[in-house]
């Protein structure tokens, strides 16, 4: 990374900052390598050494965490990306946010408690709780397979603190024992016989930390993803849906029934534990506007990203209510694990309710004899079709990226004006069954019975057929979810 460029950094930052970079960083770095550091430039050197700024991943994690996203501006963005980017360690973000919101009152409670571990003397020349931390450590007081002394120890005093402890040994929990009973917790995701950790992370060996401190001449051990996507965080992540009824002063029509669609959504991803976020009526800049401020979020304590688009469309774009196109590309590339880290290794996923054409998709009518009471209904209901004229085409290139588009290049979808549109309301009525299942489909299965179950239908005499599209690198499963408990319900 250009040296001016982490000068400019290291000026605007101060010695608090630098102090919690280094605790951050003492995962991959050395302790006695850090030990002096009173301002960012030799923290920078320490980096370079191991390999940790030759692009800009790892340092935008780092600013992010201490809340100086305002110097991401500095750095410049990188032509090649990598989901195996190093991220830090759960188990150090986790006591960076104590520290932050430990006031000054708990830390002299939490020093007295600790007073007999570590003794008077350690405890005067420590400042902050981040001090008392790197103590405990080398005390082997805590470590990242043991915080049960920490979590007890915050229990005396501060429940919140204490309940951010306890998160992160769900989190732990889940991942020694999936092998051995699957079905034990109810926020529990299945994994492979060899469970590991859901990101690539830096860290030191279970072994070292577990017998009373950390190997400080050790090098640091990336490990890789399991078999599924963890959701163990409370929201698990974000659904934000842009929801395009009115296109007033515009050759495109009102979207009946789109409403319908939006409180499917709400309802259906609110219950499996994401936050809800609903636009409507946004032109093509606003949508792309709220894309890169959406971009900018901080997704560490989230477990995955939904963006739901309903609207008009054509081959590989959607409209805003100006008629105006964005392409399906301006939805997804902001969101590259270069560009937002937080996000790196996390399901990215993206449904699409919009016509790709002006084509239909034909299909033999089902017999009247066989089915006479579907054919009535039919012919009752009224569609609409989301379409506009063609153009070029795109799909999602980057790892965990999931595009479910409510049908094939080149043609059609339909909405009823009444009930909402075929595809969000299968999408929702799949997604639903599955998550109160005690089976655990992926959100793959899910969406192929949502393609056999919207191919079966006639709709003006024409069919529609969905495609999901995706690069996921694991299985995804979604349960409801208690939000005040973070347990799975059924």
């Amino acid at each position: 990374m250009d040296r001016l460029t982490l000068s400019h950094i290291d000026e605007q930052l101060d010695s608090s900052n630098v102090a919690e970079l280094c605790f951050l960083c003492s995962d991959v770095i050395n302790r006695k390598r850090l030990e002096g550091i009173e301002d960012a430039k030799k923290l920078f050197m320490r980096l370079e050494e191991k390999g940790l700024l030759e692009n800009s991943c790892f340092l935008s994690q780092l600013l992010r965490t201490i809340h100086r996203a305002d110097l991401l501006g500095l750095l410049q963005p990188e032509a090649e990306e990598t989901d195996a980017n190093p991220v830090l360690a759960e188990y150090r973000v986790m006591l960076y946010n104590i520290y932050e919101d430990m006031t000054t009152e708990n830390l002299e409670k939490m020093k007295y408690l600790l007073s007999s571990d570590l003794g008077r003397r350690q405890l005067e020349i420590s400042d902050t709780a981040l001090d008392v931390f790197l103590e405990m450590e080398k005390m082997g007081l805590i470590s990242r397979s043991n915080v049960q002394k920490l979590h007890e120890l915050l229990q005396q005093f501060d429940q919140k603190l204490a309940s951010t402890v306890h998160n992160y040994m769900q989190g732990q929990q889940q991942q020694r024992g999936n092998v051995v009973a699957p079905h034990v917790s109810m926020d529990q995701q299945k994994s492979s016989h060899s469970p590991r950790p859901s990101q690539v992370s830096l860290s030191t060996p279970d072994t070292e930390l577990s017998y009373g401190g950390v190997d400080l001449d050790s090098e640091p051990v990336v490990s890789y993803p399991d078999e599924y996507y963890r959701l163990v965080h409370n929201p698990r992540g974000l659904c934000v849906v842009f929801n395009n009824e009115d296109f007033s002063g515009t050759e495109l029509s009102r979207r009946g029934g789109t409403r319908e669609d939006a409180t499917a959504l709400e309802n259906l991803f609110s219950r499996l534990g994401f936050t809800v976020q609903i636009y409507k009526d946004f032109t093509a800049a606003e949508i792309r506007l709220q894309v890169q401020n959406l971009a900018k979020r901080n997704f560490l304590r989230e477990d995955a990203l939904v963006v739901c688009v309903l609207s008009h469309g054509e081959k590989g774009c959607v409209f805003g209510t100006d008629q105006k196109k964005l392409w399906l590309r301006e939805l997804t590339e902001p969101f590259r694990s270069g560009s937002v880290p937080t996000l790196a290794g996390k399901p990215k996923l993206f449904f699409i309710q919009a016509c790709q054409g002006s084509g239909y998709q034909q299909g033999s009518l089902p017999s009247p004899a066989d089915t006479p009471e579907e054919e009535g209904d039919q012919e009752e209901q009224v569609f609409q079709e989301d379409a506009g004229p063609v153009r070029g085409d795109t799909v999602p290139s980057d790892a965990d990226f999931l595009l479910g588009m409510a049908t094939v290049p080149e043609c059609k979808s339909f909405r009823n004006t009444t009930s909402g549109s075929i595809y969000i309301q299968e999408l929702c009525r799949q997604l639903g069954r599955s998550a109160r299942s005690s089976d655990d489909d992926d959100i793959l299965a899910v969406l192929t019975r949502v393609n056999r179950e919207v191919s079966k239908g006639v709709y003006l005499s024409f069919k529609q057929m969905p495609e999901p599209k995706y690069t996921l690198t694991k299985k995804l499963v979604l349960k409801f979810v208690d939000k005040s408990t973070n347990v799975k319900v059924p």
